[in-house]
């Protein structure tokens, strides 16, 4: 049984129904996890590790793309085949598996979905888990491509800020973009980047899943108007991609991830 074809959010039932499917490569992307001897997994679930493996270590900022070389050498050591059909999802509900979706896109690869509702949604479901085991994999003929008009950095949200045709969507808390309370960032400042909205990340979902499209466009269609071009931001890169998922769904098209985020912005700017 083969994969021929699938969508950008997939459910825990068609999940626990194709995963004898021989092409299926499901990822956890949960971030900040430790594997040990008591991680839990869904089966056969490979640890895709965004903040050592599938970020810029060397970079100021946390969580930042890593290079074409990285990503692809990475993908590769995890078993991805160019004809992989992947599935990923985090222990939160929707949360990292966005920006482990996200990353794969702006590398050139198509054929990736998020996990609605990640593992607490597969958990409710009484799906089977797993405990993780050391293992390696046969290496993977992944190429990447690298598609930079998903991301732009310091000097392109800069133009985006100025320019009357683009949204700047902050998927920050209220609280933190009205500069109520402190950037969870030690040392961050408050602030927002200038003529951007908020769109809490939060708003989106319905406990661990997204909410129905009708609800997102709803959402989406009283903010984006006659705009051309949507950015998305966040604090460090991440919850910004569930924006850019939800979009997506939403058939919105120019989406583009700040992947700085207000920590990039909020240490280069006074």
């Amino acid at each position: 049984m083969k994969i021929s074809q699938i969508s950008n959010l997939v459910s825990v039932e068609w999940l626990q129904e194709n995963s004898n499917a021989s092409n299926l490569v499901i990822l956890d992307a949960t971030i900040n996890k430790s594997i040990d001897a008591t991680a839990l997994r869904i089966p056969k679930a490979r640890f895709f590790d965004i903040k050592q493996k599938f970020s810029d270590t060397s970079a100021p900022f946390p969580s930042t793309l890593p290079s074409l070389q990285q990503f692809e050498t990475e993908a590769q050591t995890l078993g991805v085949n160019k004809d992989a059909y992947i599935v990923v999802y985090d222990d939160k509900g929707i949360y990292s598996s966005a920006r482990a979706w996200w990353l794969f896109k702006v590398f050139g690869f198509k054929n990736v979905a998020v996990l609605d509702g990640g593992l607490p949604e597969w958990n409710k479901n009484g799906f089977p888990i797993e405990k993780y085991t050391n293992e390696t994999y046969i290496k993977g003929n992944f190429k990447a491509h690298l598609n930079l008009d998903l991301m732009t950095n310091f000097k392109g949200i800069n133009q985006y800020s100025q320019d009357s045709n683009t949204l700047i969507l902050d998927a920050r808390s209220q609280e933190r973009f009205k500069c109520q309370v402190d950037e969870p960032r030690i040392g961050l400042r408050r602030g927002t980047i200038p003529n951007s909205k908020n769109l809490p990340y939060t708003m989106l979902l319905n406990g661990y899943k997204l909410k129905p499209q009708s609800e997102l466009l709803a959402i989406f269609n009283n903010l984006v108007t006659h705009k051309t071009k949507v950015v998305f931001s966040c604090g460090s890169g991440i919850t910004a991609c569930i924006l850019a998922l939800a979009a997506t769904l939403c058939n919105f098209n120019n989406l583009i991830v700040y992947d700085g985020s207000w920590t990039e912005y909020g240490t280069l700017t006074n």
